[in-house]
């Protein structure tokens, strides 16, 4: 047979002259499958191969790189080689030379190589020190910067998604207690991550995904009854509930082999008195919904409840569009329930208009009851983040540490290559002595304080360490295309500078323009022509970060040459301050393509006086539109942002908006029938200014 099949191959061959002229493919018939050979031009690459003096090595090996063709050269040094249509660089070797590769085109004919002293290269081993600034043995930092520094997996290879290039996501977060860790689920990541101080995340395989490009993991949740977790993802068809007594270990079993409900982005909430309900829904047309199960088989055992649906019309904050400007392309949407229970009330949580916006955030309606009826609560939203680095707080849930502090973890936005690309935001939160639900993201994307017992006051968790490095002069290795070096200082997301290789070596400087005491630094990568969809988990960062005075004589600060783990917005705070002007982070190891940077962010104090108060603060209300509000003030010298406080009373300033660069602020976020209160803070590299005078607006 297999003497047929050549016979087959080459009459095929003869009857298709043309094919010696270009690679084609041609079908032979075999006894079980279709066999498709490729059919290549004849190419014959030749030359000699010499040392470093010219002289001829016998029994070097010569190979196309990546393809199984070699030939060993003879006593002259020849060798020859026949080329395939994708053969375009020979690798050389010969004991005790290094390595050679030689790129050739499709003209080349004779080429001729001159290897080199060297030999091998040899296993690198860990080079990885300790500075007094850091030291990567005994890394225990008090602080944490959003985005979150977890191991966010990539989407699947579909083509909607993958058309500009693959790239990381997750989002519709949830974080639960499971005995004496924490334990983050959010979408489509094959499984968890976990914590014991909400700074360190550790990661457990546990996929339930049959298909690759399936969504069985979208927006979960979970609960916690004794020793055992229940586990759900989002359906429309039917999804089983799981369960595991020990989810570390990531195996699961089916508590039920089927779900009941149309249960897109769920949320489970077992009450005090162990009766179980579910909350679910995503739509721009339909309510949110709730129901009671069955604690033992997950079935409705009441009626279905309408919890709430949007009112754009009343409520500014839930129109559709990046500013809550759209109002014909789609109507917004609402999802993202969860239910957090405080004193004896209900806080049901619901994200809008769209997880695409940079206005993307959660409200809240307030109950007596599970399924209600419920009152919207008149401060909301209760979780939001226009403006800074991380922008958006939707689609998220409400929990309690170990020490009765509230945490609010929430979807933020980057969609940039597609517009479910997103990220996690932890933000600290509270009831007030009203009972009133609120987060504080003022400095939701600076170093922010884990306490290790009861806060008082969840505006403490702010550490004080301002911004260094916006719009800093940079200066790179190298740029690709357009991504330009200032787009890793510009405080966007959005943007980002990108070397033309990942190769070692490759590097990034900053200039803060006069010595600065620096706390901290944010390394924020971005996937730039990455070649990875799904789940690796041989991912990993590796760089050093030196500093310097004059920009010439350098001194290393941080050493992560030898890490080994996914750090796509890696944090490091300092042990001691650091007093430099320059500083350059220079790459080992990417993840996965190009090396490129979102955000090279620096977190200290300039050393001088804090920005004066902020004057002419105006907020003019539109009489035709009361959702609306024209924001304006005076710039302030120094300053490079401010932050807008907003609230339903002088002591419930609870939101706030930053704004870079700016003077004034197109506020689109009002309650139509609410009274508004408002106040202004310049930031400078030096701190805060007193917060301005309170405006009331009617």
């Amino acid at each position: 047979m297999r003497n047929l099949v050549a016979y087959t191959v080459a009459l095929l061959i003869c009857m298709m002259p043309d094919l010696a002229a270009q690679d084609s493919v041609i079908v032979v018939k075999g006894q079980v499958s279709d066999y498709y050979i490729t059919v290549t031009k004849e190419r014959i690459i030749e030359g000699v191969v010499t040392d470093s003096d010219g002289t001829s090595l016998e029994g070097a090996t010569v190979m196309f790189n990546a393809s199984p063709i070699h030939c060993n050269t003879d006593a002259e040094g020849r060798y020859k080689l026949k080329a395939g249509g994708q053969d375009n660089e020979l690798f050389v070797y010969y004991p005790g030379m290094a390595y050679k590769y030689v790129t050739i085109t499709d003209d080349d004919k004779i080429v001729n190589i001159r290897m080199e002293k060297g030999g091998e290269p040899a296993r690198r081993q860990p080079t990885q020190m300790a500075t007094p600034w850091f030291d990567p043995s005994a890394d225990n930092p008090s602080t944490y910067c959003n985005p979150m520094n977890i191991s966010y997996a990539y989407r699947a290879h579909i083509p909607d998604l993958a058309k500009n290039g693959s790239f990381r996501s997750t989002a519709d977060p949830m974080i639960i207690t499971y005995k004496d860790e924490y334990l983050l689920f959010s979408t489509n990541q094959f499984g968890f991550f976990h914590s014991k101080d909400l700074i360190n995340w550790e990661f457990t395989y546990a996929s339930f995904q049959r298909y690759p490009r399936d969504d069985d993991q979208c927006a979960p949740a979970a609960f916690v009854r004794g020793d055992t977790l229940f586990y759900i993802g989002s359906t429309y068809r039917g999804l089983p509930v799981w369960y595991s007594t020990d989810p570390m270990s990531g195996r699961f079993k089916r508590y039920v082999e089927k779900t009941v409900l149309p249960s897109w982005d769920p949320a489970l909430f077992e009450d005090d008195d162990g009766r179980l309900y579910l909350y679910y829904g995503s739509s721009n047309e339909y309510a949110l919904k709730g129901v009671e199960l069955d604690r033992h088989n997950f079935s409705p055992i009441s009626k279905i409840h309408e919890i709430m649906a949007l009112q754009p019309a009343e409520h500014g904050w839930e129109r559709f569009g990046m500013n809550n400007d759209d109002s014909t392309t789609l109507a917004p949407f609402t999802e993202g329930s969860y239910i957090t229970k405080h004193n004896g009330k209900y806080f049901f949580q619901y994200g809008a208009p769209g997880t695409e916006f940079k206005v993307y955030a959660d409200g809240v309606y307030v109950s007596d009851s599970p399924l209600g009826p419920f009152t919207y609560q008149k401060h909301n939203p209760m979780s939001y983040k226009p403006g800074g680095y991380v922008q958006g707080a939707g689609h998220g849930g409400t929990f309690s540490d170990f020490h009765g502090n509230y945490w609010h973890v929430a979807t933020c936005m980057i969609s940039l290559k597609y517009k479910f690309e997103r990220r996690i935001g932890l933000y600290p939160a509270a009831f007030d002595a009203d009972n009133v639900m609120y987060s504080a993201t003022a400095f939701g994307d600076y170093p922010t304080v884990v306490p290790a017992g009861a806060l008082k006051d969840i505006n403490q968790t702010f550490m004080g360490w301002m911004l260094l490095s916006y719009g800093k002069p940079v200066t790179v290795s190298s740029v690709d295309s357009i991504y330009v070096a200032g787009n890793a200082c510009d405080e966007s997301m959005r943007t980002f500078w990108a070397a033309r290789s990942g190769d070692a070596g490759e590097w990034l400087q900053i200039d803060l323009e006069k010595p600065m005491e620096i706390r901290a630094i944010q390394v924020n990568y971005y996937d730039h022509k990455a070649v990875q969809f799904g789940k690796a988990m041989d991912l990993y960062h590796q760089y050093r970060i030196f500093h310097s005075d004059d920009g010439k004589t350098w001194q290393l600060t941080v050493d992560k040459s030898d890490n080994d783990k996914d750090v796509p917005h890696d944090y490091i705070e300092l042990k001691t301050p650091l007093r430099a002007r320059f500083l350059k982070i220079v790459n080992e190891h990417t993840a996965a393509g190009n090396f490129a940077l979102s955000g090279f962010r620096v977190f200290g104090n300039g050393g001088g006086q804090a920005p004066a108060t902020v004057q002419q603060f105006k907020v003019a209300r539109s009489q035709s539109d009361r959702r609306n509000a024209r924001i304006s003030w005076a710039s302030v010298n120094q300053a490079y942002g401010y932050n807008i406080y907003y609230g339903t009373a002088p002591d419930k300033m609870y939101n706030a908006i930053s704004v870079l660069g700016e003077t004034t602020y197109d506020f689109r976020g009002l309650d139509r029938d609410t009274e508004y209160f408002f106040a202004i803070e310049a930031l400078s590299e030096n701190g805060r200014s007193r917060i301005s005078q309170t405006i009331n607006t009617k």
